[in-house]
């Protein structure tokens, strides 16, 4: 199979992030899936801390939100958490990821091996840089538009 890329447009751009369906095939399956369906298309950053990550995926915005699919098994994986990592979020069970994710800003490896790693940010990550900082920001980010594309 061809290696896929999701793109995200932000408000400064494109980030385009390589997926890795051989660290994670059903977290990539899940989240290609949800991008079909337009799933992503207008969700914001609701989490974003300076030094740390950005997370989004909730369709509330608010991080209690998910898809209505079931949770995905983990998968976690030796893939380290580091800048420009993306990762699923979960609640304290490892069992309990479903449509959230965040990027990493910087490096976080207190996180490997108990967090989902899919894929990792090719280009655009300064986009993500760009995102307003907050718990939830003032004025959060958006996802514009989510989309897979032939790497």
């Amino acid at each position: 199979m061809a290696d896929e890329n999701l793109v995200l447009t932000l408000d400064g751009g494109d980030v385009v992030i390589k997926l890795r369906p051989d660290l994670a095939p059903g977290h990539v399956e899940r989240i290609k899936e949800l991008v079909g369906e337009g799933f992503y298309d207008g969700v914001k950053f609701h989490r974003v801390i300076p030094g740390f990550m950005a997370q989004g995926g909730c369709p509330q915005g608010t991080g209690m939100g998910g898809s209505s699919k079931p949770d995905l098994k983990a998968e976690f994986n030796d893939a380290p958490h580091v800048r420009g990592v993306c990762s699923m979020a979960r609640t304290s069970y490892p069992h309990s990821a479903n449509s959230q994710f965040f990027i990493c800003l910087d490096d976080a490896r207190f996180l490997d091996k108990q967090y989902t790693v899919w894929g990792e940010v090719e280009s655009g990550m300064e986009h993500v840089d760009a995102l307003p900082k907050g718990e939830p920001p003032a004025k959060p980010g958006v996802i514009h538009k989510a989309a897979i594309v032939a790497a």
